[in-house]
């Protein structure tokens, strides 16, 4: 495959919007074509999403209301990278800001794009099992409900509709795999 065919080259960048979280930026690329095109561009914060069993064939989701899609949605623990910080320190930090548990094994899954046709929003999965109590407080900024649920339970909110939200889908879907190898 000639992987120059796909290849952009950047011309020009221009910031719009430099956020908390996120920044918006357009740019101008040329094409193989010689043509010109304009891209826009959302820089996120590197991200972490945990699937963390409770011990059975439930793992721990968290409730919460998002302003975005103005509901109340059910997801897996998850949050962002501190600077510095390794993603699986933060996993660890969220599973005990939103779930009250410390994982005595964590193991790193997988990365996943959210949306790579106009964002870099990049998210790594963790595996946490051999949970014990052990909790911080939530952010500031943060309202959440922690709860334990069966994943054949999450897999057919999945199916009528109830879970939306991609990086839960994804988890949801390893776990039925691994309940299909055991």
């Amino acid at each position: 495959m000639n992987e120059q065919k796909f290849y952009e080259k950047t011309i020009k960048s221009d910031t719009i919007y430099d956020g908390k979280i996120l920044k918006l930026r357009v740019e101008t690329v040329e094409l193989e074509n010689k043509r010109y095109s304009k891209r826009e561009i959302v820089d996120h914060q590197k991200g972490v999403g945990i699937i963390a069993f409770d011990g059975d064939d439930k793992i721990w989701m968290v409730k919460q209301y998002r302003k975005a899609i103005d509901k109340i949605t059910l997801e897996i623990p998850a949050g962002l990278v501190d600077p510095g910080e390794m993603p699986i320190e933060t996993a660890k930090r969220e599973l005990q800001e939103e779930v009250g548990y410390l994982p005595e094994t964590i193991s790193y899954l997988f990365d996943m794009h959210a949306s790579p046709g106009f964002t870099n929003d990049k998210l790594s999965f963790f595996l946490a099992k051999d949970l014990v109590k052990s909790s911080l407080e939530q952010d500031e900024d943060e309202n959440v409900e922690a709860c334990a649920i069966e994943i054949k339970e999450l897999y057919k909110m999945v199916e009528n509709g109830e879970i939306t939200d991609a990086k839960t889908i994804i988890a949801i879907l390893y776990c039925i795999k691994l309940l299909n190898e055991a």
